[in-house]
Formats: C-alpha cells, sequence, structure tokens
C-alpha cells in the first residue's frame, strides 16, 4: 500500500518515500568496482542508520575527476544517491563536487527552497521531511567531494 506524505513546507502531498524511480536508481549504481591503485579513498558512514560508502578517484592532469569506483552499503535513499552522484561526477572538479555536496545539505535542511543543480535532485523531495534519512542521501557527495579535493592535493 502505498501511502502519501503531506510536505510541511509547501502545503502539497509528496509522493512515498520510496518511490519506483528511487527504487530504479538504487539498483544501478555505475562504477561499483573499487579502483585498484586511487590517487584518493573516503569512507563516509551515517551514525543515524550505519549506511555507508566509500568512493575511490583519479583526477587528470586538469584536477577532473578521471576515473571513480565505490562501494555502497546503504539503504535505498543512500544507494539512489549515490547511483546519482556515480553518474554525473566524472569530468567534475573538486569545486564542482564541493558546490553539490553544500546545495544538497542546504537544501535538506531546508535552507533554500530550489532543487540543487544536479541532475536528478528533484527525485529525493519525498525525503525533504525525513530528517533521519538525510545523513544518507549526503553520503556519496560528501565522499566524492572530499576524495577529489584530497586526490588533486
Amino acid at each position: 500500500m502505498l501511502r502519501w506524505r503531506f510536505h510541511p513546507k509547501s502545503n502539497r502531498v509528496n509522493v512515498p518515500l520510496y518511490n519506483k524511480e528511487i527504487l530504479r536508481l538504487a539498483a544501478s549504481i555505475p562504477y561499483q568496482e573499487r579502483l585498484a591503485a586511487p590517487m584518493a579513498s573516503v569512507e563516509k558512514r551515517s551514525p543515524t542508520c550505519g549506511s555507508r560508502v566509500t568512493v575511490d578517484v583519479d583526477v587528470d592532469a586538469e584536477g577532473r575527476v578521471a576515473a571513480i569506483g565505490m562501494l555502497v552499503r546503504a539503504c535505498a535513499l543512500g544507494q539512489a544517491s549515490s547511483a546519482l552522484m556515480g553518474a554525473h561526477a566524472v569530468g567534475r572538479t573538486p569545486e564542482e563536487l564541493a558546490i553539490a555536496r553544500d546545495q544538497l545539505t542546504a537544501w535538506l535542511a531546508g535552507e533554500r527552497d530550489d532543487v540543487p543543480d544536479w541532475p536528478g535532485f528533484e527525485l529525493f523531495t519525498p525525503a525533504l521531511a525525513h530528517r533521519g534519512r538525510h545523513p544518507s542521501i549526503r553520503l556519496a557527495f560528501e565522499a566524492v567531494a572530499e576524495a577529489a579535493a584530497a586526490a588533486r592535493g
């Protein structure tokens, strides 16, 4: 049975927290192989639910992400977020990844009304009212931003 949720900030009914799009993304994480000798690796863990994401990164001579590898042990929201991150991180600079991380964090915290500028973030609108789920959604973006910055040195 689908349960519709009322979003208190927007006075509207949202789609269910775990909808078809989220579950489809969760099952389609790219780059699920760890890199053999990454330039940087970062693991992030959610203290709330125990979700864990490890991201390996190599950068090119310009400092852009050239290769990525991931180990994702997370709930469906963490997996879906990892899929979105992985699908669009290659070719980005550490600064672009940090901006995406910060925009996502601010949006989830209710500090901004517009959806962050990253493909697919609107799928997490049903999770806005579920603060306990936010750490899992942020994991992959926190890890990749930190790893890219470390790899570039």
